[in-house]
């Protein structure tokens, strides 16, 4: 084999272990580590229960901000300095959190943290739907299966130094898996400027309201996962031994790690709105378990049913947005998902006196209503689109490949 082969064959690959490094770092461990550190920030820092509602609302809010960052100048989502600085300076955030017992510093950090995790999502999730439009999609799937390996990877890591019961060293941890991640994503290349203008075929198809269904859709499961996203261990943790907590979320992970590249494969054979309200009701019963009973078995299925569906949706939703062709769509999604993550703290905050139960059945009901949006976009979902021909040729195969059923 030639080295120009070789090198054709193996750089999809190294793409794809790029992205995934960033996922992880950005979106695994630089949020998602909060879920399992927090039952030791109650037990040894003292924080309270709303308080911890608060940070993550933080974090959420600087989320928000990262995705609008995105949405406002498109430029940053193609800057490889944009993606470098964000990995560094969340892994600074990180190790910055043992350094205070100050709760408004604390909030301060996270919302950093949200902003830094969102603009390297964006760049991540933007390389990938641009370098790897011409390969089948269970490439990208894989790549953002990193979120999965991130989120599993920092649950081991809280689970080995559970014994210490130390929140700092935790935190230190993180920061130094994250550092890690960031140097295997170091050389990720952004997305490319963007494409000539398309010449249009003829009358096509209004996808607007079909679009205004999916972003409604997205913005509910926001709401509704990141509450189990992030209460989940605590949860788990009040009535299990204290080994399930952070168990469960490193099974989270682990299902999660091939679950985009399944639900991506089966993107290109069946209806995406019908997947989408597929994966939407498991999620909700998953997320439904720990809130109606305490067994041990029930936590952990409730992980891998959690696990297996919320990259899964993201998945899925992005690609009906690409399908649908409307403008920006995934910063608009990511937008929407962005507020919806600020609710959902919000909106349990008052429930949270009472322990994590009745959280995870109002997130349970709410991601019920986001499978009912997918069902009345799955009514009238355009599976076939009018072909547009691109006036720049290298994305071609893209436009042939939009006219196919999905």
């Amino acid at each position: 084999m030639s080295t120009a082969s070789r090198s054709h064959s193996s750089g999809p690959w190294t793409h794809v272990a790029r992205a995934a490094a960033a996922l992880a770092a950005g979106m695994g461990v630089g949020r998602f580590v909060y879920t399992p550190i927090l039952p030791l920030m109650h037990d040894g820092a003292g924080l309270s229960a709303s308080a911890g509602a608060n940070l993550a609302t933080a974090n959420y809010i600087g989320y928000l901000i990262g995705a609008l960052a995105g949405i406002l100048s498109p430029a940053l989502i193609r800057s490889r300095t944009v993606l470098r600085a964000s990995l560094l300076l969340l892994t600074a955030t990180l190790a910055a959190m043992p350094l205070t017992h100050s709760t408004l510093v604390w909030e301060g950090l996270r919302l950093l943290a949200g902003v830094t995790s969102a603009l390297v999502f964006v760049v991540a999730a933007g390389s990938l739907l641009h370098h790897l439009r011409e390969h089948p999609p269970h490439l990208s799937g894989w790549a953002f299966g990193g979120v999965g390996g991130g989120i599993a990877l920092s649950g081991l890591l809280v689970l080995a130094l559970r014994p210490l019961a130390d929140w700092r060293a935790a935190w230190w941890a993180a920061a130094a898996l994250t550092a890690l991640l960031a140097w295997g994503a170091w050389n990720l290349r952004p997305e490319g400027a963007p494409a000539a203008p398309a010449r249009d075929a003829g009358p096509g198809i209004r996808t607007h309201r079909w679009f205004g269904a999916l972003f409604v859709s997205y913005t509910l499961e926001g709401v509704g996962y990141i509450i189990a996203g992030t209460f989940l261990v605590a949860a788990v943790g009040q009535g299990s031994p204290g080994w399930v907590g952070s168990g469960a979320w490193v099974l989270v992970g682990l299902a999660a790690v091939p679950s985009s590249a399944l639900w991506a494969r089966l993107g290109h054979r069946f209806s995406r709105p019908g997947l989408l309200l597929s994966a939407l009701t498991i999620q909700a019963a998953g997320i439904a378990l720990p809130a109606l009973t305490d067994a041990t078995t029930a936590a952990l299925t409730s992980a891998i049913l959690f696990g297996a569906t919320f990259l899964g949706v993201s998945t899925l939703a992005l690609a009906a947005g690409a399908h649908l062709r409307f403008p920006r769509s995934v910063a608009l999604l990511t937008a929407g998902y962005s507020v919806g993550q600020i609710l959902g703290p919000l909106l349990v905050a008052p429930l949270l006196h009472h322990g994590y139960h009745q959280a995870l059945l109002l997130a349970a009901l709410t991601v019920l209503t986001a499978a009912a949006a997918a069902a009345v976009l799955r009514i009238g979902f355009p599976h076939h689109m009018a072909v547009v021909r691109p006036t720049n040729p290298l994305h071609q195969r893209e436009s042939t490949e939009d006219a196919r059923p999905t």
